[in-house]
């Protein structure tokens, strides 16, 4: 049973780092951006867009259609620096602990 009673330890320490580290998420700021730059949105370490600057050099109301795509790009960019970011942090709460696939932290 002391092994099984330093695993609880060991979760509950896990859960309160987890806490933490969601917590941090918020302040963190995090930028994507697609067509050289002229499109940048930044986002929180949650997800949440904060800010979209748009180079006044791409906007052409003829061509509305390549801007749309350029946003949806720099959102895209801003997601997967986010996800490749929380994995990484995920990976250091949990030891490099490889989890099961489709398992996400938290729950």
């Amino acid at each position: 049973m002391k092994n099984l009673g330093q695993m609880m330890k060991q979760v509950q320490d896990m859960q309160a780092r987890m806490a933490e580290m969601q917590e941090k998420l918020v302040d963190i700021e995090i930028v994507g951006a697609s067509g050289g730059g002229t499109v940048q949105v930044t986002v929180n370490g949650k997800g949440t867009v904060k800010t979209l600057k748009i180079d006044p050099s791409v906007v052409n109301p003829a061509e509305t259609d390549v801007l749309e795509d350029l946003i949806v790009v720099a959102l895209n960019d801003a997601k997967s620096k986010v996800d490749e970011m929380s994995q990484g942090e995920m990976s250091k709460l949990t030891g490099g602990l490889p989890l099961p696939p489709g398992l996400k932290l938290p729950f």
